[in-house]
């Protein structure tokens, strides 16, 4: 089990461009596929990742991995998580000032950003369409608090320019005011 959750999340950690709002696409599916949890329980993780501090991803990684086999099962899968972008990182920082100004290897760069923004786009409708539950015919309290919450955020950075900190506690204040 450890052995596993190392190896998926070390490929996770091998495609992690974007960062960890890009990976939660590819993080659900190895979840799935591995059965370490259901849906619901896959959402809960998330959203309490993202309201830690570090990397979505990270986060993400580890609470999986205690999930599925506790402490040790943390450590791996942040390990395998990690690993990849410190090995990236010392690779990158050797040669990057030699390749810094191939006309390549910037233009791969811009072919990846739509990709990142294909992803962040799915991770966003995905939690925010299973936060309103399943589509009935009905529109449930439930449904226009989530609704109200997000474009309640939304506003706050957009317009107010509020510090994400304090709409991130808005958020979970109004959360409890909402679904209690």
């Amino acid at each position: 089990m450890l052995l596993s959750l190392f190896i998926t999340f070390f490929k996770i950690g091998m495609i992690s461009f974007g960062g960890g709002y890009a990976m939660m696409p590819v993080i659900q599916h190895e979840v799935e596929r591995h059965q370490w949890l259901t849906s619901d329980d896959f959402n809960n993780v998330i959203s309490l990742a993202g309201t830690g501090p570090g990397p979505i991803a990270t986060n993400s990684a580890t609470l999986i991995g205690f999930h599925t086999a506790g402490v040790p099962g943390a450590i791996a899968a942040t390990l395998g998580m990690v690993l990849p972008s410190l090995i990236l990182i010392i690779l990158l920082a050797a040669f990057l000032y030699k390749w810094h100004a191939n006309k390549w290897f910037k233009s791969s760069f811009y072919g990846l950003k739509p990709v990142v923004t294909g992803f962040i786009i799915f991770a966003a409708i995905h939690f925010g369409w299973s936060g309103l539950g399943p589509v009935k015919y009905q529109i449930s309290w439930d449904q226009i608090a989530t609704v109200l919450i997000a474009v309640g955020a939304f506003l706050a950075i957009i317009k107010y320019k509020l510090h994400p900190f304090m709409v991130i506690v808005f958020a979970g204040v109004m959360g409890i005011v909402f679904f209690q």
